[in-house]
């Protein structure tokens, strides 16, 4: 089988000096390799095929055969990297708690530690007939949080 922290360390000799960042590398015990890539502006498909083939240059497939795929993060798909919450600042974001607590709203921040979600929330202030929708801000660490992911929207 072919060694993750191999192909890990060839992907990221390829990044050095890029805007692109590594998000995931994996390798099934049959030898598919699948390597996610992201950058802030989007993945091109040329540069994938540029890394497809430099993985390969580094491999011999005379040892090990082995099937490869380069591709994106997928759109909608859960963020495994600090890196995308930074590029997401600012935009929707949907959060599922292990507690099982889905939160909708914007993502302000995000460091190692933890990252902050402004969720809309109604609530009926002292005074007034009707409920009023406010921000309430929602600090999250990574190890509560199931997935966080992009909320597409088409409004």
């Amino acid at each position: 089988m072919i060694d993750k922290n191999l192909v890990r360390n060839i992907v990221e000799e390829w990044l050095d000096g890029k805007d692109y960042f590594l998000v995931d590398v994996n390798v099934s015990p049959d030898d598919k390799i699948v390597v996610e890539i992201d950058h802030a502006e989007g993945v091109w498909i040329e540069d994938c095929v540029q890394l497809s083939r430099f993985i390969e240059s580094r491999l011999n497939r005379e040892e090990e055969d082995f099937e490869l795929e380069v591709g994106s993060a997928g759109i909608g798909q859960p963020f495994k990297v600090l890196q995308q919450y930074i590029n997401h600042i600012g935009m929707d974001v949907e959060v599922l708690t292990l507690a099982g607590e889905k939160h909708c709203g914007v993502l302000k921040e995000a460091d190692e530690e933890h990252f902050v979600v402004s969720v809309p929330k109604r609530v009926k202030l002292e005074g007034q007939k009707r409920a009023k929708t406010v921000e309430e801000d929602m600090t999250f660490t990574y190890p509560e949080v199931k997935y966080t992911k992009y909320l597409i929207s088409f409004k």
